[in-house]
């Protein structure tokens, strides 16, 4: 990655109209549905701006879509990156990047993951407090880096506590239960065995999943705010567990994204 490649790809987003946005948001797996409610939407397709992944997983859009939400100018990315589709971590967080080069002052992450604490359901949405990073790498472990921003980037409070506090006090006033979790980021794209769901649950995490980490740690790279929820899909309980459907995780995360857009629009209002 160059400065020449992030200064076309934005180049070519601000020459189709995207304009300065404020917010930018990465929409997950069954989670494409926020991007519907896009005043004056304009689009670009993946594969249309320079160097840019292409989404490869069926049930992800793969465009940008910059327009207005709550009075806000957004940029969404309706579909994401994920090291199981063979991208390294630099590429999967490469829209990150961009979007900052835009000119986002937040970022808000959504995702679809596996609910490892047995106290909470399919179905329920949880606000990540902390994460645990399996995926065997870093997006920051590259030659020039150091171009980008600090090398050595501190995570000690990677997911903002102000905007933190207040989706708590959004979800308290619009009667919706926000779990509080670690969320641990695996490669994927195989779910977990019995025993790496014990591993996991032994580690401290509360949900699983394949994404989202590399997102965040690039985002405090750029000193960015970010804040992340997951929506929960499935319960991993590794002694009654159950054959994946993945038909039926879509489903659910379909049912549970009201939940999520409320939040998302209502923090989109008070930031």
């Amino acid at each position: 990655m160059t400065r020449k490649q992030l200064n076309e790809s934005v180049e070519y987003l601000i020459e189709k109209g995207f304009d300065k946005p404020e917010i930018g948001v990465v929409l997950g797996t069954g989670l494409g549905k926020l991007a519907e409610e896009i005043e004056n939407p304009i689009e670009a397709f993946y594969n249309h701006i320079p160097y840019f992944p292409l989404a490869t997983v069926e049930f992800h859009a793969g465009k940008l879509i910059f327009g207005i939400l709550e009075g806000k100018k957004v940029v969404v990315m309706q579909g994401r990156f994920h090291l199981y589709e063979g991208y390294d971590l630099v590429d999967v967080t490469y829209p990150i990047r961009v979007m900052q080069r835009l000119g986002i002052k937040k970022l808000f992450i959504s995702n679809a993951a596996g609910a490892i604490n047995l106290n909470f359901k399919k179905g329920d949405i949880m606000l990540i407090e902390d994460h645990i990073n399996l995926q065997g790498g870093s997006p920051l472990a590259f030659k020039n880096v150091g171009e980008f921003g600090n090398r050595f980037t501190d995570m000690s409070e990677p997911y903002d506590l102000e905007m933190r506090q207040k989706l708590l006090k959004i979800a308290k006033n619009k009667n919706i239960t926000l779990r509080q979790g670690i969320y641990v980021s695996v490669v994927g794209p195989q779910l977990e065995t019995k025993a790496e769901y014990r591993m996991l649950k032994i580690l401290g995490a509360d949900a699983v999943g394949m994404s989202t980490v590399p997102e965040v740690i690039v985002a405090n790279h750029l000193n960015l705010p970010v804040v992340a929820i997951s929506v929960l899909t499935d319960e991993c309980d590794p002694d009654q567990l159950q054959a994946v459907n993945i038909a039926e995780i879509i489903e659910i995360a379909a049912t549970a994204e009201p939940k999520m857009i409320t939040l998302f629009r209502e923090l989109i209002k008070n930031v």
